[in-house]
C-alpha cells in the first residue's frame, strides 16, 4: 500500500463499512484480528510489499498458528486493502502468497461404537436439563452453539424435527475490552436447517420438557442459553463421571457424521443434516475408505468385466 494513508487509518475506515453490514460477531472477530495481528505489523505502513506479508505469513505459522487461522487473517488484510484501493486511499494490492502444505492433518475426534452406544444409553435412560444437549449434538450433528441456543419454539414435537435458527457464543469486544455473549443466525445460511428427531431423542425431550422452570432454551434452566464455554465443561464431566475418554464436543458431531456414512446414508443427505455449504466438505471430513472397501471395489469391477 502507498500513497495518501497509513494502514491503521484505512483499517479502522473498513471496519465502519464492515459494521454496517455484518453481524456484531463477526465485526468484533474482525476487530480482535486487526488489534492483535495486523497492526502490531502493519499499522503504520503506507506501503505493504508481497515479501513482507509473505514474511508475516511465515512467523504467524512458526508462533503456533494454523495455515487456516493465517488465511483467514490474510484475508482480512486484503480486505482492507481492496476497500483502500476502491477509495483511493492506497494502491491495489496485487500479493502471491504461499501457504506450507499440510503434510497430514489430525485424526478426527470420534467415540467409539461401544462407547458411543454407552453415552446414548446412559443419557436416554436419564436425560436431565443439562445432558440433553449431549444427546441433541449426538443424534442430530448440531455445533455447541447451536446446542446453547436451541430454542423450544424451534423443537416441532408433532413433526419430529429440530429447525437450527440461532448459534450462541461469547466473544471479545475490543471496544468495550470486554467479553459478551451473543445469539446470532447459524454460522453460514446452509447451517439454518431442518434436521429430524429420532425416537431415542423424541422420548429424552418429553422427559426435559418436563422437568425446566422456563419454557424458551431446550438445555439449561430454560430462561437464558447455555455459554458454550461452560457447557464444554460440563461435557467433560460427564466422560469422566462414566469413564469414557475425554474429547472435545465438536468430536460428537464428528461421530455422528461418522456413524451416518458408515451405515451407508447418502452423502449429499449428511451434507444438509449437517449444514455444510457443498458436499465436498462433507466428503473431504468424513469420507475415508478402508482397505477392505477398496478390495471391494476392485472386486465388484473385476466382476463387471468378468476377468
Amino acid at each position: 500500500m502507498q500513497e495518501k494513508s497509513t494502514f491503521r487509518q484505512i483499517a479502522e475506515l473498513w471496519k465502519e463499512n464492515r459494521r454496517k453490514v455484518v453481524k456484531h460477531s463477526t465485526y468484533c472477530a474482525y476487530s480482535l484480528i486487526i488489534k492483535t495481528h495486523l497492526l502490531p505489523t502493519f499499522g503504520d505502513s503506507v506501503l505493504i510489499t508481497e515479501t513482507k506479508v509473505q514474511e508475516f505469513v511465515f512467523e504467524k505459522i512458526e508462533s503456533g498458528l494454523s495455515v487456516k487461522t493465517v488465511h483467514d487473517i490474510v484475508a482480512v488484510l486484503k480486505s482492507i486493502g481492496k476497500y483502500g484501493a476502491k477509495h483511493s486511499l492506497c494502491a491495489i494490492p496485487s500479493w502471491d502468497i504461499e501457504y506450507p502444505t499440510v503434510v497430514k492433518s489430525k485424526p478426527l475426534p470420534i467415540l467409539s461404537i461401544h462407547d458411543h452406544k454407552r453415552l446414548l444409553g446412559i443419557i436416554s435412560n436419564s436425560p436431565t436439563t443439562q445432558n440433553i444437549g449431549v444427546l441433541i449434538a449426538l443424534c442430530c450433528g448440531l455445533r455447541i452453539g447451536e446446542v446453547c441456543a436451541l430454542q423450544w419454539e424451534n423443537v416441532d414435537m408433532k413433526n419430529r424435527k429440530i429447525t437450527v435458527a440461532f448459534t450462541a457464543g461469547r466473544i471479545y469486544n475490543c471496544e468495550t475490552k470486554a467479553t459478551e455473549q451473543y445469539l446470532s443466525s447459524p454460522k453460514t445460511s446452509t447451517s439454518n436447517r431442518e434436521v429430524p428427531i429420532s425416537p431415542i431423542l423424541y422420548k429424552a425431550l418429553c422427559g426435559v420438557r418436563r422437568l425446566q422452570k422456563g419454557d424458551k432454551y431446550v438445555v439449561g434452566d430454560g430462561y437464558k442459553a447455555k455459554e458454550p464455554r461452560t457447557y464444554r465443561e460440563t461435557f467433560s464431566r460427564l466422560l469422566k463421571r462414566h469413564g469414557i475418554p475425554q474429547m472435545v464436543f465438536h468430536g460428537l458431531r464428528h461421530t455422528f457424521a461418522t456413524r451416518c456414512i458408515e451405515s451407508g446414508c447418502d452423502y449429499k443427505t449428511v451434507s444438509e443434516i449437517l449444514g455444510h455449504s457443498n458436499v465436498a466438505t462433507t466428503l473431504n471430513l468424513y469420507v475415508h475408505p478402508n482397505i477392505d472397501q477398496k478390495k471391494r471395489c476392485i472386486e465388484r469391477m473385476n466382476k463387471f468385466l468378468r476377468i
